[in-house]
Parts: structure tokens; sequence; C-alpha cells
């Protein structure tokens, strides 16, 4: 329980179960050819990879890998089970057909349950920003991410970050400002801003015309004096 006064400030990691599993097939066959049939069987090509281990050609059930790639995302592991053989990964990239957003191939990569690596984790911010009801301010949010090291079982799904703390216009959460486990070591600048309430932008009003009635009978007679010149010097 957060103790007195940090309520407003508090900055929980979020953790889903990492040891969730999807079925992996061994590849025979590598060519475009069969890659094609693979994803038309509703199958994805990928390649499974890490430290010290060699690369291997696998498939995996696209409806299987979409249903646990919603909970686990890029930084959660995901267990893929080859065989008799189990393997925790991350999915470290996704390939997508950029005219349907199809996945056409996924890089997964095995960890070592013992050795640390490296990942970026998502920012999830919750709750309002007294600022920003009450006081017009912007939520001005700087990144989505940021980097982390840590065991693969101690890393984040992602960081909730409360809102509740900014009572100000010009108030800041910076990377320094998060509560983190002690297994997990954050990489990015200590100083960078993740949000910030900045002053509502007032848009400039520039006149185009006359706006008022004098302003009207002022334009109206400067040009009529103009007329009468040109009247009297044509008549010259």
């Amino acid at each position: 329980m957060p103790k007195k006064g940090e309520s407003d400030i508090l900055f929980p990691l979020r953790k889903t179960p990492y040891f969730m599993e999807i079925t992996a097939q061994v590849r025979e066959k590598l060519n475009k050819g069969a890659n094609r049939e693979a994803r038309a069987s509703g199958f994805i090509p990928a390649e499974l990879y890490g430290h010290g281990l060699p690369n291997r050609h696998i498939v995996v059930n696209a409806k299987e890998f979409g249903k646990a790639f919603k909970v686990v995302g890029e930084s959660t592991l995901l267990q893929l089970v080859i065989g008799k053989e189990k393997a925790p990964v991350l999915v470290h990239e996704i390939h997508k057909n950029p005219l349907t957003e199809a996945i056409q191939h996924i890089d997964f990569y095995q960890v070592k349950m013992d050795e640390k690596i490296k990942s970026d984790i998502a920012l999830t911010f919750i709750h309002e920003a007294p600022a920003v009801k009450e006081k017009k301010g912007t939520l001005n949010k700087s990144v989505s991410e940021i980097e982390v090291e840590a065991l693969p079982a101690d890393l984040p799904h992602d960081i909730e970050i409360s809102l509740a703390s900014l009572t100000e216009v010009g108030m800041s959460i910076h990377v320094k400002d998060l509560k983190l486990s002690s297994k997990v070591k954050v990489l990015s600048d200590p100083e960078m801003a993740l949000v910030t309430v900045v002053p509502l932008a007032e848009e400039e009003v520039v006149p185009v015309g006359p706006t008022t009635v004098d302003e009207v009978k002022v334009e109206s007679e400067l040009k009529k004096e103009e007329r009468d010149k040109e009247k009297v010097a044509k008549e010259d």
C-alpha cells in the first residue's frame, strides 16, 4: 500500500503472466513459395535466435500468435513450444505487408532466464491531470517508451504513470520520478521529461477588414474624397 501523500504520484509496474505459450513448428522449406504457402494456410514464417544460440526457421499459427501478442506485446516473455522443447522468447520485430497490414514475418529472440537484457517498455498514462482539467493546460507527451535492463522474468509489460500530480501548468514528470522495482534498471536519461502540461495555445486573430460602423464610415469618406480629387483633376 502507498504511504500517505504518495497516492497521486505512484508508478506501479503492471505485469502479465510470462508463461503464455504458443506452438511453433520447424520450417523444412525456406523458399518464397513455401512462405506464401504457409501464410495461405494460416501460419506466419518466423526466425528464432538468441545470444550464443543458432538461428532456427519456424512457423507459428497466425490466430494463436495474434491473441498472444495482444497480451504480451514486445516486452513480456512468451514461450514457444517446439515439439518437446519450450523456448522463452521476446517478440523482437514484426514485419507487415504495407498495404494490408497483415503480418508477414516475425523475429523471436530467445532469452536466457539468468541473463539480463535491455528492452524498450511502453508508457501508459492514467488518471487526469488537474492542470488540464481546471487550469486549461494542454498535455504534451514527449515519449511513449523508455529503455530498461532486467532479467527476462522481471521485465514489466508496461509502466503506468499517474497524471494526478500535475496540478499546475508547466509541471512535468521526468524519468527520475519513476518509482520502479529495484530489479529494473532504467537506462534512459533521468532528466528526460516524459510528459509536461503546457499553456493552451491561443489563436491569434488577424483583422481582415473594418469591423465597426465608424470604421466603415471613415473608409467611405476617404474613398469619396479620393474620387472628388480625381474628378477635379480631370476637369482641370
